[in-house]
């Protein structure tokens, strides 16, 4: 079982930057990652119609004989989580509370900010677990939808990236926040400009290097490393993978070459 694949799956293609990072740390792992692009965004969908989307991926990674799940994406983590580990027969291992765990540990302050798509920031799952973890914390949450675009277009250096980031972030900075969770996996394209704009004493933390820490602590105590002397990657996704090709690049930090194959998740 150790040399079984790990399924890794986001609504589109933000989740190849928890990815980058798991391939990176543990190179002898099998992946098989699927991003939803036919239906993405899930953001302002409602919790039942992401729940149904999140649950299809995961069939379709349990039959390819994964044996951990990852959730690679911020909004099915906050919205859909509980019901997806309550399904599965493998581990299961969200963004959400490694994000937060680090969040809280490191803060000096207490005062914490989060962004993330507006399904995320609605469902207030980061604030509720902050809460739990550090009840002192003071919690600043705000939805930043165009971000999304924005690194998906390859526009994280243009001007138009920082002007928004400007005006998103403007009530965390009078805040005084000094710890901001970037909650959305498609953030970490645009760490310069959001760093830039909220100063270099806010600390970012990028819910990939926790959530690649904390998976590799999970596998280690269920004895389930793996050992794959070649490991394979395997990418799908539901839509248009010739226009998501030119994109996953920026995300993954090298080019797929024409390794994305499109499934069809309601056959």
């Amino acid at each position: 079982m150790n040399n079984q694949p790990i399924g890794i799956f986001d609504s589109g293609i933000g989740g190849l930057t928890v990815t980058k990072e798991i391939v990176k740390t543990l190179p002898q792992e099998s992946i098989i990652y699927i991003g939803d692009t036919a239906r993405v965004p899930y953001g302002p969908r409602s919790d039942e119609v992401i729940t149904k989307f999140a649950l299809e991926m995961v069939n379709f990674l349990l039959k390819r004989k994964v044996k951990f799940l990852v959730v690679a994406c911020n909004t099915i983590s906050a919205v859909a989580y509980s019901k997806i580990k309550k399904f599965s027969p493998v581990p299961v291992l969200g963004v959400l509370k490694p994000a937060v765990f680090k969040a809280a540990r490191i803060s000096k302050t207490g005062r914490i900010g989060v962004i993330g798509t507006d399904g995320t920031i609605k469902s207030n799952a980061y604030g509720e677990l902050l809460k739990k973890i550090r009840p002192d914390a003071t919690i600043i949450s705000c939805a930043c939808p165009l971000f999304v675009p924005i690194a998906e277009e390859g526009l994280n250096k243009h001007k138009a990236a920082k002007l928004i980031a400007k005006e998103y972030l403007k009530e965390l900075i009078k805040a005084r926040v000094d710890t901001l969770i970037l909650g959305c996996t498609h953030y970490p394209l645009l760490y310069k400009a959001i760093s830039e704009t909220v100063g270099d004493e806010v600390i970012l933390v990028d819910s990939s290097v926790p959530t690649t820490e904390m998976l590799k602590a999970r596998l280690t105590e269920a004895k389930l490393l793996g050992k794959n002397r070649k490991p394979t990657l395997e990418f799908y996704v539901t839509d248009a993978p010739d226009r998501v090709q030119k994109v996953a690049g920026r995300f993954f930090g090298e080019k797929l070459n024409g390794r994305l194959k499109k499934v069809n998740l309601e056959e």
